[in-house]
């Protein structure tokens, strides 16, 4: 009784497990396994859909996931009669195939066939068990349940997309634009017999490696299209005769400096679920300026210049269209993984038109006269003598030529009249978000460039002053693909704001591409002259150790800089001789013939004016110019340097240009004029500057100037000298010799106290 009692129990439980078994086969496989994420590698593309790079996915390989409409029939064909001729028939487990593989196994006591069908593949490639009997045992209970999960074209697109093609290819798509750089529906029948042998074993029949025996297989696989009567005779023979021409082994690795961008700007949990990302760059304006870069750099080597840098900008979007790192990403030697539009250096003087656009905005214009003479500026850490870079001084100017000529001493003198902390409030404005330092810290010299700023956040500056003052964030991405559904919005937030008026920018554009005013320090034939409208500015760093050109059109804005990434100086390489060339051709090459002028603002005021005294022109002026003014700026008085006998001489000279009186006359200091020695400040740095103003015509080269009845040194134009102040009491003279005529100043008294 207790024996029947156990052997009714046993087969209860056997029956139970059985029907277990059974039923668990209608259990669906988890959906979460067949999502594609992580086998989708991340595509960067640029505005045309040219691939940059392709990023590893997360099985650590390529991927573009595709769907069967996708796919050319002949590849299905090729795969179905490669891999499994019974697929549309069998329940996930090829039964006659399973006892074959028993045998094989059974007599070489070692797994040497799978009899793995389809669907048993794309199981092994989601949970990826290892080979052996459990594991096939689990593979095919799992197959089973695929297919009451999935139908048969949807588990042919999990294979499709899953299975490798050898060299970190996985998937039709990725195999085929990487063997034939060809989307996988335009494969022919020979190259979709060719993908179709690979997944037997992709590490033996890597076409790189083994291309005879992929073509062995290859053959193999046209033979079972054509006896499962999937082809012709016809089509069988040619697809044998056809010659495959593959792609190039070597990894697509397009503006590698601009995709690093993309993915340090891309946190990790936001590149999650993307397959595509279209940015804004365009791949062949890329490639034009990569060549004229290396060209040009190629040029300057015996300068000592071994890299440089270059962002393009579209003005009205804010778009990257070229970011070009450095000369050769790839080249240990000299630090090419080094991104230089994104490393921090001095900007020399491509900071001065913003001062200047400050300076218009608080009442100065473009024909302010300025002092372009030895002028020491207090600092924090002492007296500051600032230089010109052709080491020469130019007496009184109009703000237009110490810009366009980029002259030191005025700008200097305009910040320290404007202050220092409001330029640096409205470079923080521009997004110069690397000047970490106080005003303070950086003082007037901020204009001259003694702070660190990038090469993007210069050309991000430049383009709001070709927008007429509106600052906006650039843009790097289009679109974006989430697993192969459509695009969705760019996930950039592009915010614009006012810095500087429309009027203050327009005179500064008008000021940057005045051929003309720059002639002084760029020469007739330089190479920031165009042949249609563009601003332009050069910069060069203290020891010539960065070098810039940065400006725009109305369309866009470009910056070139030309350096050392290890901080070796150049060799007496200004901007317009070393990054101008590279900035013109550029420039040559985006305006393709247009030539679109920059838009006048309302308010602006167009007037002659004198070029000597800036003011409208009298009838003794010797010559009149064009100006162009902010509304309520514009000169209303005649010029009033030049007058006749009968009356007053000026109120205000020009020192070193020539006084119509016959007379050699001190401008600076005046007479009883008092001057008071800093306590703290060192007494070497406590100066004052001596200027005089000599007759017109009169042929004097040099002026001596005696102090206290002692000669203390002469100067030629435009006849300053610095002098340390002492306590005490003084008498100033000013004396020349021209033509056999002596000439000297009415004395001038001052006093210094302690």
């Amino acid at each position: 009784m207790r024996r029947q009692t156990r052997r009714a129990i046993a087969i209860s439980l056997g029956l139970g497990v059985c029907l277990g078994l059974c039923l668990s086969l209608y259990l669906p496989v988890s959906r979460r396994r067949l999502d594609a994420q992580p086998v989708i590698s991340l595509r960067i593309e640029d505005r045309n859909g040219v691939l940059l790079r392709e990023v590893l996915s997360d099985e650590g390989g390529r991927c573009r996931w595709v769907s069967l409409r996708d796919i050319s029939p002949l590849l299905l064909k090729a795969t179905i009669a490669a891999e499994d001729r019974y697929y549309f028939s069998h329940p996930g487990v090829n039964p006659y195939a399973v006892v074959r593989a028993f045998v094989q196994n059974l007599r070489s006591r070692r797994v040497v066939s799978g009899a793995s069908t389809i669907t048993q593949q794309v199981i092994r490639n989601i949970y990826h068990f290892r080979r052996n009997v459990l594991a096939k045992v689990k593979e095919a209970w799992l197959a089973v349940r695929l297919e009451r999960t999935l139908t048969k074209d949807e588990i042919l697109v999990q294979y499709l997309n899953r299975i490798s093609y050898g060299n970190q290819a996985f998937g039709v798509e990725a195999a085929a634009r990487l063997y034939f750089d060809k989307p996988s529906e335009d494969l022919s029948l020979a190259e979709a017999a060719f993908l179709a042998a690979l997944p037997r074993s992709p590490s033996e029949l890597n076409p790189y490696r083994n291309c005879a025996a992929a073509g062995k297989r290859q053959n193999e696989v046209l033979r079972k299209m054509f006896d499962l009567k999937f082809i012709d005779r016809a089509s069988f023979e040619r697809a044998r005769a056809e010659s495959l021409s593959l792609s190039s082994e070597k990894e697509k690795f397009r503006a590698p400096h601009f995709c690093d961008f993309i993915l340090e700007n891309l946190p990790a949990e936001a590149r999650r679920g993307l397959a595509v990302i279209r940015t804004t760059l365009d791949y062949g304006l890329q490639e034009k300026v990569e060549v004229q870069l290396r060209v040009h750099l190629g040029a300057l080597e015996a300068k000592r210049i071994t890299n440089g840098a270059v962002l393009v900008l579209d003005n009205r979007t804010g778009e990257i269209l070229a970011m070009v790192g450095s000369r050769d990403f790839f080249d240990g030697e000299r630090s090419g993984q080094v991104n230089g539009a994104l490393s921090l250096r001095q900007p020399g003087s491509t900071l001065k038109p913003l001062t200047y656009a400050l300076a218009l905005e608080r009442g100065m214009t473009a024909a302010t006269i300025l002092d372009d003479v030895p002028t020491p500026f207090a600092t924090s850490t002492g007296s500051y003598m600032p230089e010109n870079y052709d080491e020469k001084y130019h007496g009184r100017i109009r703000l237009r030529s110490a810009l366009a000529s980029s002259y030191n001493i005025p700008a200097v003198e305009v910040l320290q009249t404007l202050g220092p902390d409001l330029l640096y409030l409205r470079l923080r404005e521009l997004g110069f978000a690397n000047l970490h330092g106080s005003p303070g810290f950086y003082g007037v010299g901020l204009t001259l460039g003694n702070g660190e700023v990038t090469l993007l956040e210069l050309v991000r500056a430049y383009a709001a002053l070709a927008r007429g003052g509106i600052a906006s964030r650039e843009k790097s991405v289009l679109a974006v693909i989430h697993n192969g559904r459509a695009k969705t919005a760019a996930p950039q937030e592009s915010s614009s704001n006012r810095v500087f008026s429309p009027q203050a920018a327009f005179i500064i554009t008008h000021i940057l591409a005045d051929k003309d005013a720059r002639i002084p320090t760029f020469g007739y034939l330089s190479p920031l002259n165009f042949p249609f409208p563009a601003a332009a500015k050069t910069g060069t760093s203290k020891d010539f150790r960065d070098n810039w050109t940065v400006g725009y059109t109305p369309r866009h804005t470009v910056g070139v800089w030309a350096g050392n990434f290890d901080g070796t100086p150049m060799e007496n390489v200004s901007g317009v001789s070393g990054a101008g060339p590279v900035f013109r051709d550029i420039m040559l090459l985006l305006a393709a013939g247009r030539s679109d002028a920059f838009e006048e603002p309302r308010d602006i005021v167009h007037a002659r004016i004198c070029p000597l005294s800036g003011e409208l022109p009298s009838p003794r002026c010797p010559s009149a110019i064009d100006e162009v003014f902010i509304r309520g700026t514009e000169p209303l008085a005649q010029c009033s340097l030049t007058h006749g006998p009968d009356q007053k001489p000026p109120s205000r000279l020009v020192p070193g240009v020539g006084s119509a009186r016959n007379e050699l006359m001190i401008v600076m200091p005046q007479e009883g004029d008092v001057y008071k020695i800093d306590p703290i400040l060192r007494r070497d740095f406590q100066a004052i500057q001596l200027k005089a103003d000599v007759p017109l015509d009169s042929g004097i080269r040099s002026v001596e100037w005696w102090v206290n009845g002692r000669s203390i040194g002469a100067r030629e134009f435009p006849h300053a000298l610095s002098w340390n102040l002492k306590p005490g009491s003084y008498t100033i003279k000013a004396r020349a010799l021209a033509g056999g005529r002596k000439f000297e100043s009415r004395p001038v008294r001052i006093t210094v106290l302690s």
